[in-house]
C-alpha cells in the first residue's frame, strides 16, 4: 500500500514570530530574530546573543497547573501544535482518534529543567528534586503532551537525532501514513537550549558566532565573514494527512509531500565529510523516493548553518547532486533570520518549505553581502523572491553524521 500524503497545516514558534502568519511575514520581509540574551545573565560568555522566542505566553496554550509538568521545549511544542491544528481545522474525534498520531523530535530536550533541578539538588539534597523532573524533561514527553492535549491515539513517537530530529520525525510520519498505519500525523520538532549549559557547551565547541557587537548580522550563511552559527529556539509542526482523508473534510492543502531520504556520514562526531557525501546521498535518496529527476526541483531550503565547514560542504553536495542544474536552483537559508533551532530546525524549515510551495515565494538569505569562495550558487540574497516552485527540497544535517531530506511539490489533483 502506498498512499499520497499532503501538508494541511503549519504551526510555527520561532525567534521571528508567534504563529504561522507572523513567521511567514517576517521571513518574507527579511527580518532577523537575533538579539542579546535575556533568559539569563550572559556577561561571562564568549557569545552573548541568541535567537530567543519573544512574547511567548504559555498561559495562552496551557493551564497553569500543567505548566510545572512541562519544560519550555514541551511548551513550545504544545503551542506550535495548537497553531498547526487550528490552521488545518483537523478535528480529532472518538471515531478517528486511533488513526491520528504524533511524532515530535528534539535534539536535547529539557535542558532548562535539568539545570534547575541539578541546582536544587546541590542546594538542598535529593529531597529538593521535583517529582515532575523526569516527565518534564525527557524528549518523548513533547509528543506525549501533544497527544494528551488533542486526544490523538495513533502512533506516538519521538526522535533524538541532533539537528535532523524533526526532519526525521516528519519523514517517518510521511512513511507511516503512506503504508496505512495512520491517516494523519502531527509532526515536527521543538527545542529550548538557550540556557547557560546550552550556550556554554556550543561556545566551548567554538561553534557559535561571537559577533556580540552586531547580533542582527551574526547569522550569515554562505557569507565570507561568517564565524559560526547562532543558537535559536522554538518549534515547527506540520499536519500531514492521507490525501483522501484530507479531501473528505475539505482541508486546505499547502503542498504534497513526495520524497524522504536518510543517510549517515560515518565520518566524524561533529564535522561533515569534506566532499559532502552524506548530504549528496540523502538528497539523492529523497529525489529517488519521489521518482523524479533532480532538474525538476526549483528551490532548496538549505541546512545553511552559517558555519565555515557546513555551508561550503553543503554547496559542494548540491553541485554533486544537481550538476549543471545547481546553477538554476534558488537556495536559501532561513537560519540567517531565525538562527539554528537544533532539533527543531527541520520542523520549522519544513513548515517554511510548505509555505514557499503554497505561496510560490522563496524566502531570502539575509546578511549575505559577499559569498565565500566555494559558495557560488544562487542563495536568494537579502530579498524574498516570487518564483515558480513545483518541487522544493528541505535539508537537515546533524552531529554524528545523521542526515535527512524532505521533498515537497505543488499540489495537483
Amino acid at each position: 500500500m502506498s498512499r499520497r500524503v499532503v501538508v494541511t497545516g503549519v504551526g510555527l514558534v520561532s525567534p521571528v514570530g508567534m504563529g504561522t502568519q507572523a513567521n511567514w511575514d517576517a521571513l518574507c520581509a527579511g527580518t532577523s530574530g537575533i538579539g542579546p540574551i535575556t533568559r539569563f545573565d550572559a556577561a561571562a560568555f564568549s557569545t552573548r546573543f541568541a535567537g530567543e522566542v519573544k512574547n511567548f505566553d504559555p498561559f495562552q496554550f496551557i493551564e497553569k497547573k500543567e505548566l510545572k509538568k512541562m519544560d519550555i521545549f514541551i511548551q513550545f511544542a504544545v503551542a506550535a501544535s495548537q497553531y498547526a491544528m487550528d490552521d488545518s481545522r483537523l478535528a480529532i474525534t472518538p471515531e478517528n482518534a486511533d488513526r491520528i498520531g504524533v511524532f515530535i523530535g528534539s535534539g536535547i530536550g529539557g535542558f532548562t529543567t535539568i539545570e534547575r533541578e541539578h541546582e536544587a539538588y546541590l542546594a538542598g539534597g535529593p529531597r529538593k528534586i521535583s517529582p515532575f523532573f523526569i516527565p518534564s524533561s525527557i524528549i518523548n514527553l513533547a509528543a506525549g503532551q501533544v497527544s494528551i492535549r488533542f486526544g490523538a491515539k495513533g502512533p506516538n513517537l519521538a526522535t533524538c537525532t541532533a539537528c535532523t530530529a524533526s526532519a526525521h520525525a516528519i519523514g517517518d510520519s510521511f512513511e507511516i501514513i503512506k503504508r496505512g498505519a495512520a491517516d494523519a500525523m502531527i509532526a515536527g520538532g521543538t527545542e529550548a537550549a538557550v540556557c547557560p549549559m546550552g550556550v556554554g557547551g556550543f561556545a566551548a565547541l567554538r561553534a557559535l558566532s561571537t559577533r556580540n557587537d552586531d547580533p542582527l548580522r551574526a547569522s550569515r550563511p554562505f557569507d565570507k565573514d561568517r564565524d559560526g552559527f547562532v543558537l535559536g529556539e522554538g518549534a515547527g509542526i506540520v499536519i500531514l494527512e492521507e490525501l483522501e482523508f484530507a479531501k473528505r473534510r475539505g482541508a486546505t492543502i499547502y503542498a504534497e509531500m513526495v520524497g524522504y531520504g536518510m543517510s549517515g556520514d560515518a565520518f566524524h562526531m561533529t564535522a561533515p565529510v569534506e566532499d559532502g557525501d552524506g548530504a549528496f546521498r540523502v538528497m539523492n535518496a529523497a529525489i529517488a523516493s519521489a521518482g523524479i529527476r533532480p532538474d525538476q526541483i526549483d528551490y532548496v531550503n538549505a541546512h545553511g548553518t552559517s558555519t565555515p565547514h557546513n555551508d561550503r560542504i553543503e554547496t559542494t553536495a548540491i553541485k554533486r547532486t544537481f550538476g549543471a542544474h545547481a546553477r538554476k536552483l534558488a537556495i536559501s537559508s532561513t537560519k540567517s533570520m531565525t538562527g539554528h533551532l537544533l532539533g527543531a530546525a527541520g520542523g520549522l524549515e519544513a513548515g517554511i518549505t510548505a509555505l514557499s510551495v503554497r505561496h510560490q515565494i522563496a524566502a531570502p538569505t539575509i546578511n549575505l553581502d559577499q559569498a565565500d569562495e566555494g559558495c557560488d550558487l544562487d542563495y536568494v540574497p537579502h530579498k524574498a523572491r516570487p518564483m515558480k516552485i513545483d518541487y522544493a527540497l528541505s535539508n537537515s544535517f546533524g552531529f554524528g553524521g545523521t542526515n535527512g531530506a524532505l521533498l515537497m511539490k505543488r499540489f495537483e489533483e
